[in-house]
């Protein structure tokens, strides 16, 4: 699965999936956020069907942005069914998002 791009008016219904969803906040002049970007694709490349990856650009959606209040980028949020389980700022490495994923029996 692909990461996808996500928007003000369909990201509700992209966090409500079963599983586990990672969500990062981002925007094109941000050059951490450019440094975090390979790491999310390899990342999501690994995970394969068993994470989905969501990419919320806060220039364009400022409405979903605000309502997690997101004061730095790049921020990361990790949803679990759909419910908030985790956020940081900043470039997190592979193992850490393989670690925050792991289903709560492999942790």
């Amino acid at each position: 699965m692909a990461i996808q791009q996500a928007a003000d008016s369909n990201f509700k219904e992209m966090i409500q999936a079963e599983g586990v969803t990672v969500v990062n906040f981002w925007a094109p002049w941000c050059g951490p956020c450019r440094m975090f970007a390979p790491i999310l694709e390899e990342f999501e490349r690994e995970a394969g069907d068993s994470v989905r990856v969501v990419k919320v650009n806060i220039d364009e959606n400022p409405v979903t942005s605000a309502q997690f209040q997101i004061m730095s980028i790049p921020t990361t949020l990790i949803f679990r069914n759909g419910q908030p389980q985790y956020k940081e700022s900043g470039i997190l490495s592979k193992g850490n998002l393989q670690q925050l994923t792991a289903s709560p029996e492999q942790l």
